[in-house]
């Protein structure tokens, strides 16, 4: 995202808890900032994207924090996915530190952001969304707007929860496949090019089958994504996906595979069949 932002021909520093991790953006024209406040000093738009609402906060508040020191006319764009209530909380921070904020979530992960195809779901005052579309611009491939911060994280967890589900129905199928003695390549090959076909259970199924699970987006975040799911939905019935999606990941993650890609759920699953066999 900063690459993308600066080969948009916009000025850019960048900041990251760990900062040999920032360091090679300095071949692409990017001062790298030693600390939070560094980064955000005269800066008209100012961009968090880390793993959790407690990260977000301790970067925002805490000591050398981003939030203090911003220009009173810059606009905070708040990229992480942290749920609703985190969200909530980082807009009021932002309101009585007189900071403009945007709650702007994208859909996609690594492969979409290294080429500037991320969709950017934007809510906020419209002026200053509007101002802010250079940067969606640099990032994404499209922006859907909302006028009230927090509309777009709940847009994010519902399509987070479509694509989770996805993930982890189509390890469950590749390993109903197996226990019944089916070539799960033939399950793929099945669907193929037909109204149950989907793109993405194509690519995260032969990841599966051929046990390569090379990071697109790690295990360990998407079980925290689906936690912010049944957060989202908690005292309101029994949401039964949801709630076995978030089991699955979580036994994944227990199992040690929260740095692989998420399709390594398929992994719980396998050491299962594995065991029955």
């Amino acid at each position: 995202m900063a690459r993308n932002i600066a080969a948009a021909g916009l000025e850019t520093r960048a900041w990251n808890r760990t900062r040999e991790k920032a360091e090679p953006l300095a071949e692409d024209g990017i001062a790298v900032a030693d600390t939070p406040s560094e980064a955000v000093a005269g800066a008209d738009t100012v961009i968090t994207m880390l793993a959790s609402g407690d990260a977000v906060r301790d970067v925002a508040t805490g000591d050398g924090g981003a939030l203090a020191s911003m220009d009173d006319g810059a606009v905070w764009l708040q990229m992480s996915t942290i749920g609703i209530a985190a969200t909530d909380e980082m807009a009021g921070l932002a309101r009585e530190a007189g900071i403009t904020f945007v709650d702007a979530p994208v859909l996609g992960t690594k492969q979409p952001a290294e080429q500037a195809k991320l969709v950017v779901l934007a809510a906020g005052p419209p002026d200053a969304v509007e101002r802010c579309a250079p940067v969606f611009d640099a990032i994404g491939s499209r922006t859907i707007t909302f006028d009230e911060p927090g509309r777009a994280t709940r847009l994010k967890l519902v399509l987070n929860n479509w694509v989770l589900s996805l993930t982890v129905a189509t390890a469950e199928t590749i390993g109903l496949a197996e226990r019944l003695g089916v070539d799960p390549a033939t399950f793929l090959e099945a669907i193929e090019g037909g109204n149950l076909d989907s793109a993405y259970a194509q690519m995260k199924g032969k990841m599966m089958i051929e046990g390569s699970y090379e990071v697109s987006f790690p295990l360990g975040l998407a079980t925290k994504d689906a936690r912010l799911v049944l957060e989202a939905v908690d005292g309101d019935g029994d949401p039964l996906l949801p709630r076995a999606v978030e089991r699955r990941l979580s036994q994944a993650q227990e199992l040690g595979y929260e740095d692989e890609d998420m399709a390594a759920v398929y992994r719980a699953i396998q050491r299962e069949v594995t065991r029955q066999s």
